[in-house]
């Protein structure tokens, strides 16, 4: 009988805590893989994140947060990109250079001159709740520019790049800000 009870407290024990790293995974926070070099210079490929999954159920996105979302051609391949442009706002790219409502936005997280504006060479009007995202590596990224991408919805968002866990030279908080 001893043994018994042993046994099925070790289960309980088990089970919960199967319970609680299934939320945990599910609804705050889950680890993510950076796959390629769009985020060169601030993220690089094999770096391994930290998502928070619960980020933006307390605020909203900002401007220059990294983001996860599902590619819409292949909902497996999950994107890792920087938030540019904000809901109800006009992007443009002329010359290289990002304007936000007719104004040049200042960012330093270009890798190098953009050569390519997309489909963002026309004025591009945000949705209520539409973003515009583009990769650090500008010219090696698929991102708002292309149509396959496109406008993201906030609906759409994994979740918020928080933590970098490897390379352990790296290890620490990302910084979104600008």
């Amino acid at each position: 009988m001893k043994v018994l009870k042993e046994v099925l407290s070790w289960i309980l024990y088990i089970g919960v805590a199967i319970v609680i790293t299934f939320l945990f995974v599910t609804f705050i926070a889950q680890k993510t893989n950076v796959i390629g070099s769009s985020m060169e210079n601030t993220l690089h490929d094999k770096d391994q994140l930290i998502v928070s999954k619960i980020s933006y159920r307390l605020h909203d996105p900002e401007r220059f947060d990294i983001v996860i979302f599902p590619y819409h051609q292949d909902k497996s391949t999950n994107y890792i990109k920087r938030i540019i442009g904000l809901p109800g706002e006009t992007v443009q790219i002329k010359n290289g250079k990002i304007y936000i409502n007719g104004k040049v936005l200042e960012e330093n997280y270009g890798k190098e001159t953009m050569v390519m504006s997309g489909r963002a060479e026309s004025p591009i009007k945000l949705g209520d709740d539409e973003y515009f995202v583009l990769g650090d590596n500008r010219n090696n990224s698929a991102d708002s520019r292309l149509s396959d991408v496109g406008n993201i919805k906030r609906d759409e968002f994994i979740g918020k790049a928080v933590f970098r866990i490897y390379p352990f030279n790296k290890f620490g908080k990302i910084k979104n800000g600008n």
